[in-house]
C-alpha cells in the first residue's frame, strides 16, 4: 500500500499565512508538487469548499482540512507545524498543527480507513504532544505511521463502524433492554455520527462522545457513518438506551431504527467542540417526558411535523407549500418543454395545428412514414409525448401543494383538483386554488378522532374520497369558473403585450430574479413563468417570451460576478477569485445561487448592481421577442430558445453593465478591506 505521507509532505515551523485559505493553498501546492495530485487548483477548490461548508479546526489546536478530490492521485496526508497559529474556526482559539487530508474520489476502502484512524489519534493528548515536540520531519512520519498501525484492538473502532465507552457488549445490552433502566444498571446512550466527507469528523466526534461519556460513568455506543463503511447498531443496543444523539451533516440512514428515543440533533463538529454537553443533554432528555423524540413514521411523524410548524405564520405555510407544488411540478415542465420543442425543431410549429399530430400517430408508423418523413414522424412522436408531460402540470402543482399541507393523504385529492381545474380551463392558478382547497380539507379531515378500526383507512381511503369529492366539488360548483375567467382575461392581457408594456413587464421580472439570487421573490419570479409555460403556443407566445426573459436575467447575476473577478481581481478575495472561476459554468446553466457567495459577502453592492443588469436584459429580451420552451438549462437549451441570437446579446449586455457597476462600486465606494494574500509558495 501506497505510504500516506512522506518526509517531503511536511512542513515545520512555517508560517504559511494568514487564514486557512492560505494555509490548505499552500499545503495543496505540496501535494500536487509531490505527484500525488494533477493539479493545485482543483484539489484546493475542492478543500476550501469543503472547509466553507463547515470549519475544521478542532480543539486543541488542530486542524484537519480534508475532501475528496478527481485532483488526487493517491491518498496523501500533508501535515504542517505553524510558526503563526491561523484560525480554522475552533472554540478554543488557532491552530498550529494542520493534518491535509486528501483523498482521491474513488478512494479505496483501506486507505479511508487509515486515514479515519489518524483523525481519531489527533484528539489523543499524547500523540499531539507528541508531534509538537519532534525534532525532525522524520520523526513525524514515524509517528503518524505508528498510529495507523496501532495495535489490532484499537484499530477496531473505525472498521466495525461502533466505539463504545465500556466493555459491555451486545448481550449486556440485551439484558439491559430486558431489565430496562430500573435494574440500577449504567445509564445508556447510542449516538450517530456523519459529516459530508466522512474521513475526519465523523470518527473524532464519536471518540469524543465516547470519552465524554465514560468520564460520567454512561455508556455510549456510536454508529460512524462515515467513508470507511458503516456497521448498524445492534437493535438490542439501541432497545436498551435512554436516549440517542445524532451528531450529523448529513441525513441519518436508517432513521427509524431509533424510532421514540428520545433524541439530540446537533452538527456533526459539535460532537467534537462539546462532547460533554452533549452527553449532559441526551441524560436531561431521557428523563423529560416531553424530550423531543425521533418520530415514529407515520401518525406521529406528522404529528412532530405539525408541532414543528406551529411557530410559522400563515404566510410561511403558503409560500412553503407553493413552492413544494413548483418543484415537483419542474421535472414535468422541463421534460415536457424541451421535447416539444425537439418536435417543433424536427416537424415545425404546424405539427401543433388542430389534430395533424394526432392524425400522423395514428395514421403512421416507423414502417409507415408520412410522405417517407423520418423526421415529421419522430418530430410528431416528441411533440406528443411532451404535450402529454405538459398536460400534467397542473395536477402535479395541485397534488404536490396538497402534499405539502396534509402530506401523503393530501396527494390524490390535490391532483384531482387541478385534473379539474386542466378541464375547466382555469389553468395554474385554479391548480394552486383547487391543491390549497384539498390540502386544508385533506388537513382537516385528518385531524378528526374515530374508532380505531377506521384509523387505517382514513390515510388511503376515507381522506382521499372525502377530500376530492369537497375540494372538486367546489371547483366544479363555484369556483372553476371564475378563475378560468381569470386565466382568460389574463392570458389575454399577455398576448397582447407589445412594445412599452412589454418592456416593463421584463424589467419588473429582470429586477425580481436578481433581487435574492434564488430566494422567495426570485422563485415567485420564475414559479410565475414556468407555470404559464404550458399555455404558450405558435399562435400565444407571450408565455415563451415570460420564460426566456426569467431565465436570461437569473443568469446574469453569476456571470457578472464571473467577469468582474477577471476585470478587476484585486477587489475580490482569494475566495471570491475562485468562486468566480465556478460561477461562469453556474451562470452559463441558469442557476443563480452562483452569485450568492459574493452577494453574502458584499450584499450592499453586489445585488443592487445585479438588479440592474437583470432589468436591462429583462428589458431587451421582451423587446426582441426572445422565446423559450425549456424552462431551465440556460445556454445548453439553444435549441429550444427562439431568436437565440439577441438572447445571447441580452445576457451579455446585463452581465457587463453588472460587472462594471461591482467593480466601480468595490474601487470607490467606501468599503472594507479584503483580503489579497497571494500564493505562498511551495518549497519542497
Amino acid at each position: 500500500m501506497t505510504q500516506l505521507i512522506t518526509a517531503d509532505l511536511v512542513e515545520l515551523d512555517q508560517n504559511l499565512g494568514n487564514s486557512p485559505e492560505d494555509v490548505i493553498r499552500h499545503l495543496a501546492g505540496r501535494v500536487a508538487a509531490n505527484g500525488r495530485a494533477s493539479e493545485v487548483e482543483g484539489l484546493f477548490t475542492d478543500a476550501f469548499a469543503r472547509e466553507q461548508k463547515t470549519a475544521t479546526g478542532v480543539p486543541g489546536g488542530i486542524a484537519i482540512p480534508h475532501c475528496r478530490s478527481a485532483a488526487v492521485t493517491e491518498p496523501t496526508l500533508a501535515m504542517a507545524r505553524l510558526s503563526q497559529p491561523v484560525d480554522f474556526g475552533a472554540k478554543d482559539g488557532p491552530a498550529d498543527l494542520i493534518f491535509f487530508i486528501a483523498a482521491p474520489a474513488g478512494a479505496d476502502q483501506e486507505h479511508l480507513k487509515l486515514l479515519s484512524k489518524l483523525a481519531r489519534s489527533l484528539i489523543k493528548k499524547d500523540f499531539t504532544g507528541s508531534l509538537r515536540a519532534a525534532a525532525s520531519r522524520e520523526e513525524i512520519v514515524e509517528l503518524v505511521d505508528n498510529a495507523l498501525a496501532d495495535k489490532p484492538a484499537a484499530a477496531a473502532a473505525p472498521e466495525t463502524a461502533a466505539a463504545t465507552a465500556s466493555a459491555s457488549t451486545g448481550a449486556a445490552a440485551a439484558g439491559a433492554a430486558a431489565g430496562g433502566a430500573a435494574s440500577g444498571g449504567p445509564r445508556r446512550l447510542v449516538a450517530v455520527t456523519a459529516c459530508p466527507t466522512g474521513i475526519a469528523h465523523t470518527y473524532m466526534a464519536a471518540d469524543s462522545l465516547v470519552a465524554a461519556a465514560k468520564e460520567v460513568g454512561v455508556d455510549l455506543q456510536v454508529e460512524t457513518q462515515g467513508s470507511s463503511g458503516a456497521k448498524p447498531l445492534d437493535p438490542a443496543v439501541i432497545a436498551a438506551a435512554d436516549a440517542v444523539i445524532f451528531a450529523v451533516d448529513v441525513d441519518v440512514r436508517g432513521k427509524e431504527r431509533f424510532a421514540g428515543k428520545p433524541v439530540i440533533n446537533a452538527p456533526v463538529k459539535r460532537g467534537i467542540d462539546e462532547p460533554a454537553k452533549m452527553v449532559q443533554e441526551a441524560l436531561d432528555a431521557a428523563d423529560n417526558p416531553r424530550a423531543h423524540r425521533v418520530p415514529h413514521f407515520g401518525a406521529e411523524e406528522q404529528a412532530e411535523r405539525e408541532a414543528a410548524e406551529k411557530g410559522e405564520h400563515i404566510g410561511q405555510k403558503l409560500k412553503k407549500a407553493l413552492l413544494t407544488g413548483v418543484s415537483y411540478m419542474i421535472p414535468f415542465v422541463a421534460g415536457g418543454g424541451l421535447l416539444i420543442a425537439l418536435g417543433f425543431l424536427l416537424a415545425g410549429f404546424d405539427i401543433a395545428l388542430g389534430t395533424k399530430a394526432n392524425d400522423i400517430l395514428a395514421n403512421n408508423s416507423l414502417v409507415n412514414l408520412p410522405d417517407g418523413n423520418l423526421a415529421l414522424y419522430l418530430g410528431t412522436v416528441f411533440f406528443k409525448i411532451g404535450a402529454l408531460s405538459m398536460g400534467f402540470l397542473v395536477p402535479a402543482l395541485a397534488g404536490y401543494i396538497a402534499y405539502a399541507i396534509a402530506d401523503r393523504p393530501g396527494i390524490a385529492p390535490g391532483f384531482v383538483a387541478g385534473a379539474v381545474s386542466g378541464f375547466m380551463g382555469a389553468g395554474f392558478l385554479g391548480g394552486i386554488v383547487g391543491g390549497l382547497l384539498a390540502g386544508y380539507i385533506a388537513h382537516l379531515i385528518g385531524t378528526w378522532s374515530v374508532p380505531r378500526w377506521l384509523r387505517g383507512l382514513m390515510p388511503v381511503v376515507i381522506i382521499p374520497l372525502l377530500a376530492s369529492i369537497i375540494a372538486s366539488g367546489a371547483m366544479f360548483l363555484f369556483l372553476g369558473g371564475p378563475i378560468a375567467a381569470i386565466t382568460v382575461g389574463l392570458n389575454t392581457w399577455l398576448s397582447g403585450m407589445s412594445g412599452a408594456s412589454a418592456i416593463v413587464l421584463g424589467i419588473i421580472l429582470g429586477l425580481m430574479m436578481c433581487f435574492d439570487l434564488g430566494g422567495p421573490v426570485n422563485k415567485v419570479a420564475y414559479a410565475f413563468a414556468v407555470a404559464g409555460l404550458g399555455a404558450g403556443s405558435a399562435t400565444n407566445q407571450a408565455p415563451w417570451q415570460i420564460m426566456a426573459t426569467v431565465m436570461a436575467a437569473g443568469m446574469v447575476p453569476p456571470l457578472a460576478m464571473a467577469l468582474a473577478t477577471v476585470l478587476d481581481k484585486k477587489v475580490f478575495s482569494l475566495a471570491e477569485r475562485e468562486n468566480g472561476k465556478a460561477a461562469w459554468l453556474l451562470g452559463a446553466s441558469f442557476i443563480s445561487e452562483g452569485a450568492i457567495p459574493f452577494a453574502a459577502a458584499d450584499p450592499l453592492r453586489v445585488i443592487p448592481a445585479s438588479m440592474v443588469g437583470g432589468a436591462v436584459t429583462g428589458a431587451l429580451t421582451m423587446a426582441f421577442g426572445v422565446t423559450s420552451q425549456a424552462p431551465h438549462g440556460g445556454i445548453f437549451v439553444f435549441f429550444a430558445i427562439g431568436n437565440v441570437l439577441m438572447f445571447i446579446v441580452s445576457i451579455l449586455a446585463g452581465t457587463v453593465v453588472t460587472a462594471l457597476i461591482v467593480v466601480a462600486l468595490k474601487r470607490w465606494a467606501a468599503r472594507k478591506a479584503v483580503d489579497t494574500v497571494e500564493t505562498v509558495p511551495v518549497t519542497v
